[in-house]
């Protein structure tokens, strides 16, 4: 049977429940429509920082963050559209604005619908007219997240778009990898390096983008949890960036539609006509081992 409750906390906060497996998922819609909790057979799927999460001066690092309309940063945080410079700061500002409920319904999983739309704010940093509509569906060990991105300009709208979700882990050395990529550029060097299967979870931090993907699923095994995550994604997304920082109980496996600066770049950089409208889709799914 499936439910959805609103719970009065810092904010407010939609828990969508499967009582027959007793998965549990919660939403804060005011704080950027974040997934701040998945839980299932009563584990914790993410990682969650709430002292930050406290702050609404930070960002989030926890739960699933939003990414549009870039991923990751530009350089400067600058980018120019038909001779026109703009300022756009890292990920973009969709995780950061307060989104509205437009719908939920309970009958074949529980699932919500969010809706931002653009403003004089927006408007500022990305000139584009603009509703996004995001349904997160929870039923038995998945979730699935369908996005919706409408071009409501005259003109055509450029942008890239990705999630950000934090995975909890204790210990990362019981992690193992199915990715579906042979090389990734590393963020920190710059360079393109061959990606061996694995990672040297040892360096301080790991920080690079996995591409070109030869295929739309990814799976990470912890051993030490008994547990194993698999990410699949429409093909609209071309990387997959995977960050960890040594000490850190997370790491993030992160489908993008497009690299860093593409803004700039137009690098797999997606382009909306006019009225029209472009769905994507990530599923995550927890299996037992």
């Amino acid at each position: 049977m499936f439910a959805i409750a609103l719970k009065a906390d810092r904010y407010p906060t939609y828990v969508l429940s499967d009582s027959e497996t007793g998965a549990r998922l919660e939403i804060v819609p005011e704080r950027g429509g974040i997934v701040t909790r998945w839980q299932v057979q009563d584990q914790d799927i993410l990682y969650f920082d709430e002292e930050r999460f406290a702050n609404p001066e930070l960002s989030v690092r926890g739960g699933i963050p939003i990414l549009f309309p870039i991923c990751g940063n530009l350089p400067d945080n600058a980018y120019t559209l038909n001779g026109q410079p703009y300022t756009l700061k890292q990920h973009g500002f969709a995780r950061d604005l307060p989104w509205q409920v437009v719908l939920q319904d309970v009958r074949e999983a529980a699932a919500l619908t969010l809706q931002l739309t653009s403003d004089d704010q927006t408007r500022s940093v990305y000139p584009f007219d603009f509703r996004l509509q995001f349904t997160y569906r929870l039923h038995g060990h998945i979730l699935d997240i369908q996005q919706q991105v409408t071009n409501l300009s005259d003109q055509p709208m450029p942008f890239s778009t990705g999630l950000h979700p934090y995975f909890w882990v204790k210990d990362k050395s019981q992690l193992s990898f199915e990715l579906p990529a042979q090389q990734y550029q590393n963020h920190i060097t710059g360079e393109l390096e061959p990606f061996p299967g694995s990672f040297d979870l040892n360096q301080p931090e790991i920080d690079v983008a996995l591409r070109p993907l030869s295929g739309t699923a990814a799976t990470v095994t912890d051993i030490d949890l008994n547990r194993r995550l698999t990410l699949n994604w429409s093909d609209a997304y071309s990387t997959l960036v995977f960050w960890a920082v040594k000490g850190k109980d997370y790491y993030c496996l992160e489908p993008w539609s497009a690299p860093r600066n593409a803004l700039n770049t137009s690098q797999e950089l997606l382009t909306l006509a006019p009225q029209t409208t472009c769905e994507t889709n990530v599923r995550l799914a927890v299996a037992f081992l």
